[in-house]
C-alpha cells in the first residue's frame, strides 16, 4: 500500500491504508505513550511498505497535539507525512458504518479506522 492514514487521539488512533485510488480501514490501536505507538506504525509501514502517511487534523483543541505528535513522527520516520483537513470525518464514518448496516458494537469497535479511511480518501480524491 502507498498510503497509512492515521486518526490520531491521545489514546488511540484508527489506521487505515490505501492506494492511489481507494482507501480502506485497518485497524483502531490503544496506546500508552509515543514511543508504543511509534513500534506499531513503523511495523505497519514494514509489513504494508507505505511511502507517505496522511494524518487527519482538525480544527478544535485536539490540532495542536496532532501537529506535536506529526513533528515527532518526522523526526523519527523516514516517511512523507502530510497533514490532510479532518472535519466531520467521524461524523461521516458513523453515518456510512450505519448505512452500510454493521452492527453498532463493531461501529464503535472500528469508529477510528473508518474515520481514517475517510480522511484518507478525501485526501486521495483531492489529489
Amino acid at each position: 500500500m502507498d498510503y497509512l492514514a492515521i486518526d490520531y487521539g491521545e489514546s488511540k488512533v484508527g489506521f487505515a491504508l490505501g492506494n492511489d485510488k481507494m482507501a480502506m480501514p485497518l485497524e483502531v490501536f490503544y496506546y500508552q505513550n509515543f514511543d508504543h505507538l511509534l513500534k506499531k506504525i513503523n511495523s505497519i509501514i514494514e509489513e504494508e511498505r507505505t511511502k507517505k502517511i496522511i494524518i487527519g487534523l482538525s480544527e478544535n483543541t485536539t490540532a495542536e497535539k496532532t501537529k506535536d505528535f506529526a513533528k515527532n513522527l518526522k523526526q523519527n520516520l523516514d516517511q512523507e507525512i502530510i497533514l490532510s483537513d479532518e472535519t466531520l470525518s467521524t461524523q461521516d464514518a458513523k453515518a456510512f458504518a450505519i448505512d452500510a448496516g454493521i452492527k453498532r458494537k463493531k461501529r464503535k469497535q472500528m469508529e477510528d479506522a473508518f474515520a481514517a479511511a475517510i480522511i484518507l480518501q478525501n485526501y486521495l480524491d483531492n489529489l
